[in-house]
Order: C-alpha cells, then structure tokens, then sequence
C-alpha cells in the first residue's frame, strides 16, 4: 500500500503549526530561580528546583510529541465511530488514537466520558497537547479536540472532512467551547503502568 503525500495546503499548515509549537516550547523553558524567598532558596540547596525543572521538561516533550503526531494525521477523513488512519477518524476516536499512540494512556471512548476522566482547566492555561470541548450536537462535550498552541486546535471535524487545524477564536468555535482539559502525566504513568 502506497501513501500519497499530503496537498501543499496542508504541508504549509504543518509547517506553520510546528514553528509556531517550537517557539511556544522554547519561550516556556523560564527558570523559577530567581525567587529570592526562603522557599525557593531551600529548594534550590536541595537540588529540587533542576528536578522539577527536568520533569517540565519532560512533560513538554511530551506534548510536544503528542502534537506532532497529531499533526501527522492532517487530511485523515472524518468516520463517524472511527478510531484509525485507515478507515477514518471520528473527533474522540482522534483523540482516544493520539493519546493511546504517543502516551500510552487510554482514554474513554466518548467525548464527554474524556471530559469526565481528565483535569479541569481554565482557558488561560491552555498548553499544547491538552484537550478542548465544544458544544456542537446542543449537549455539552458533544465535541473535543487537541490543542495545538497559539489559538489553535487540531480535531476530525464532521462528515465529508478531514481532520484539520482550526482557531479556536473563530466565531463558531469561540461560542461553543465547552472547556478544557489536561491529562495529567500522574495519569498518564498510572494508565500506562497498568496496561
């Protein structure tokens, strides 16, 4: 089975995503070293402050790998129940998909079950990798998608698309979000360590 490569339309969105993911990466690496209080003076004695720092680091990369992987599936059709590259995807089998592939944590099948199972966040600590919900079937979390940086969500959208990276300040997404979530990596290591 040959794959064809994907339209330049989408190659220049790819590239456009992954820049903009790399620089939100590299402004994110801010060192809490110069606090100054007495906290923060005990941690960094201790060593605490560079262990946090590498755990950070690599939760970063990790959703840096998630979104990449995400973005690997740009053009996939939308399959209503779908869960594969092959047959098509539907928004929480993407998800589900992507998660299970880069993670090794699997989440709910349904968008309001992932709702359900994952952290609660408010909009303003949005990071690459967590998830978004949008009202779309008049229920809430009728609808989720990864959140790729800048605005941005990457989602398998409805029948007769593909999956695609959209701006979540887009009039009708903005009116129906739903709210956002985070995997948490304690989640994630416990989902996987019990597999």
């Amino acid at each position: 089975m040959t794959s064809k490569a994907p339209p330049p339309k989408v190659r220049r969105m790819r590239k456009i995503i992954l820049t903009a993911l790399l620089a939100a990466c590299a402004s994110a690496q801010a060192s809490p070293q110069g606090t100054g209080d007495e906290m923060g003076h005990f941690m960094n004695e201790r060593g605490l402050l560079s262990r946090i720092g590498s755990v950070g680091e690599k939760v970063e990369a990790s959703a840096t790998e998630l979104v990449m992987n995400s973005m690997a599936f740009l053009g996939v059709p939308y399959k209503r129940g779908g869960n594969n590259a092959d047959t098509g995807f539907d928004c929480s089998g993407f998800v589900r998909a992507i998660y299970e592939q880069t993670a090794g944590l699997l989440l709910p099948r349904r968008a309001e079950q992932q709702a359900a199972a994952t952290q609660k966040i408010d909009k303003t600590e949005l990071k690459p990798g967590d998830l978004v919900f949008f009202n779309t079937m008049r229920r809430a979390f009728s609808h989720v998608g990864i959140y790729v940086g800048n605005g941005k969500f990457i989602h398998s959208p409805k029948p007769g698309a593909e999956v695609r990276v959209e701006d979540m300040g887009v009039s009708y997404w903005a009116k129906r979000f739903d709210g956002a979530r985070r995997v948490s990596p304690e989640d994630t290591q416990q989902q996987a360590t019990a597999r």
